[in-house]
């Protein structure tokens, strides 16, 4: 790649949760500026529609935890440096929050290194958009002081005095990316005797009109949700606050089993581009 004489500029953004409105206004700004936008798959189809340029460039860069197609880190930073040197102002757009599990640190050491300047907008995390809409005030009064934002995708990444702590905690425990391997997390949980009293809510596609929310004692988890597949992305919130769901619930279940969020191989057909979900950069 040649350096040319102006330098562009990276924008790591936040998308928000799914619902198109959450996005911020900033975020809004600078996709509407944007030459260049690097886009995950958890990112509404309408913010694309109502918010970026038309005649920006829209590159689908998404990765799938676990299964399906994903596009290497590698190439994504590849993509970063070529058009910003190229003198492009180019969007680095990512679900939900940019600072929550999300790959931005080898991003930000990408843009460091090849001296790109960058500005970093934060986004509503699915935590956040998830217990909204779920009416589970994350931290309400009398019933937790904190919140924890955990994952849990393979088996050595807790270890079992953690879980022993994250048992007897009053803790609000979020995980991200675990609804693949919540029957371990509620086995550990219970094998550490967690408390009666603290319930666990599955949330599908969170602020989505698709959205669902399954609510469950963990001691009855097996009985009630083991054998259930969860739509992608859902999230999982276990605490004392998750019994204010049936109280403040103000979003009925959509009942659907269709997805908000078009898996890979879909982008790529909807593209017609059956050999590659990402340009490559010699």
């Amino acid at each position: 790649m040649n350096k040319q004489l102006k330098t562009g500029k990276a924008i790591i953004a936040g998308a928000g949760p799914g619902d198109p409105e959450l996005i911020t206004v900033k975020t809004a700004h600078y996709l509407q500026q944007a030459d260049v936008v690097l886009v995950d798959r958890l990112v509404s189809k309408q913010i694309l529609a109502n918010y970026v340029h038309p005649d920006a460039k829209i590159i689908h860069v998404g990765k799938q935890c676990r299964r399906g197609i994903s596009t290497p880190q590698e190439t994504i930073n590849d993509l970063m440096v070529h058009y910003a040197l190229m003198g492009k102002l180019v969007v680095r757009l990512k679900g939900g929050d940019v600072s929550i599990f999300s790959n931005i640190l080898d991003e930000l050491e990408t843009l460091v290194t090849n001296h790109i300047p960058y500005e970093i907008i934060p986004g509503v995390t699915a935590a956040l958009g998830a217990a909204a809409f779920a009416g589970i005030p994350l931290t309400a009064r009398g019933y937790a002081t904190s919140v924890r934002f955990l994952t849990f995708y393979k088996s050595d990444i807790i270890s079992e005095n953690y879980w022993k702590e994250l048992a007897n905690t009053d803790d609000t425990l979020v995980f991200y990316m675990s609804s693949e391997t919540l029957n371990k997390v509620v086995d550990n949980l219970v094998a550490n005797h967690i408390h009666e009293d603290k319930l666990l809510a599955v949330i599908e596609q969170a602020t989505t009109p698709l959205q669902n929310v399954h609510v469950t004692n963990l001691y009855d988890y097996k009985s009630s949700l083991q054998q259930r597949s969860f739509i992608s992305p859902s999230l999982v919130i276990i605490g004392k606050v998750v019994s204010l769901h049936e109280k403040f619930r103000w979003l009925e279940n959509s009942g659907s089993h269709e997805y908000y969020f078009q898996p890979m191989q879909q982008i790529i057909n909807t593209l017609n581009q059956p050999e590659k979900i990402y340009e490559h950069v010699s």
